[in-house]
Order: structure tokens, then C-alpha cells, then sequence
């Protein structure tokens, strides 16, 4: 199953090299964020101050869901429905309804 050089095979999936250095990017900077939290957390920050950072640590987790959510859709979603495996939409379900918790 190959379509714009998605290989989705048995729940994996062979990633681009500009998908996956994106996705690891971001992965990053989230961690160095959740670091800084820790670290403000150790420095008695003040807690209005954690929150705004906290909340800049989930908007960077959903920009990550929404980036790996897209290309999932674009790929591995839409080849398996064109190869007739329509299986795949209920699963698509299941996975937005996790993230919409």
C-alpha cells in the first residue's frame, strides 16, 4: 500500500524523512517544555506563571495530534479505503474519539 510514499503496513508505518523529522521537532520542544515546567516547578514558581506554560505544553500536544492526525488521513487512511478496506474508518473513529476526551 504505497500512495505518496506512505508504506502502512500491520500497524506501522515507514515515515517520509521530512514527516518524521517534523514530528520528532516538535517532540523536541515539547519535551524541553515539560522540562521547563519541572524547572519551575523546583524554582517555586509562581502558579499562574506553571498554568500559562502548561497550557502552552498541551497546545504544543494537540499541534502534534492535529500534524500526525492529517497524515495519517492523507495516507494511510485513504489508501486502505481506495484498496477497499473500509475496516480502517471505524478505527479512524475510535482514534478521534480518544482525542476528543
Amino acid at each position: 500500500m504505497e500512495e505518496q510514499g506512505c508504506k502502512c503496513l500491520n500497524r506501522k508505518k515507514e515515515r517520509s524523512e521530512s514527516e518524521y523529522k517534523s514530528l520528532i521537532n516538535r517532540l523536541s520542544r515539547i519535551e524541553g517544555q515539560v522540562r521547563g515546567l519541572r524547572g519551575m516547578i523546583e524554582r517555586d514558581a509562581y502558579c499562574t506563571d506553571i498554568l500559562v506554560q502548561s497550557t502552552a505544553v498541551t497546545a504544543a500536544l494537540n499541534a502534534f495530534n492535529r500534524e500526525l492526525l492529517s497524515n495519517h488521513i492523507r495516507t494511510c487512511v485513504a489508501q486502505d479505503i481506495r484498496d477497499g478496506h473500509d475496516e480502517v474508518i471505524d478505527d479512524l473513529l475510535a482514534a478521534l474519539q480518544k482525542l476528543m476526551k
